[in-house]
């Protein structure tokens, strides 16, 4: 037999009457207000990219712009050099990932380069995400891995050459070995 405290019976007992008649508990509520999401308002909230590049967008950007677009939108909080913050370092921190005090940078820890243009896109700079329009983000994208030694100086960074950088850390993580948990490698 079910059984409750009599707190729990007292509001059970009070609850009920609120409910109008014909309404279904599992019935949800209409305010009057919002709409339908469109498919134009699905496709820009869609704004993820995957490890191997499916979402990137058209755009390009090299270490040069980069370095322009760094100083003007990224130094104040992260340095100017991407190791003096205030906040997050960006840069270095190579082979520290097993020591003591590990140096998580974009560098030392990221396993995809696209990754990085997705999280630049979606909450960068701080004060106004996704405020940088897509040659921008090549471009910081294309700086920050020059820095972090992990292009060169003459790479172009678009849709097509993103994906291909290989990054230090690319074999760090593993797949979620529990069963109920789908892999998707």
């Amino acid at each position: 037999m079910w059984r409750c405290n009599p707190a729990s019976s007292i509001l059970l007992v009070l609850g009920l009457p609120l409910i109008p008649p014909g309404i279904s508990m599992a019935e949800e509520a209409r305010y009057g207000f919002g709409q339908p999401a469109t498919e134009a308002d699905i496709k820009a909230w869609n704004i993820d990219i995957t490890p191997t590049g499916e979402g990137l967008p058209p755009g390009r950007g090299t270490v040069r712009q980069g370095a322009a677009v760094y100083s003007n939108k990224c130094a104040a909080c992260h340095g100017p050099t991407g190791t003096e913050g205030p906040k997050d370092r960006l840069v270095g921190g190579h082979g520290s990932l097993a020591t003591e005090h590990p140096v998580k940078t974009i560098g030392s820890y990221w396993p995809y380069a696209t990754t990085l243009y997705d999280y630049i896109f979606r909450a960068m700079p701080f004060t106004a995400p996704q405020s940088l329009t897509a040659d921008e983000v090549y471009s910081l994208v294309a700086w920050l891995l020059h820095q972090n030694g992990i292009i060169p100086a003459t790479m172009v960074v678009d849709a097509q050459t993103l994906p291909n950088v290989t990054m230090p850390n690319r074999d760090g993580f593993v797949a979620d070995p529990r069963p109920d948990v789908e892999s998707r490698e």
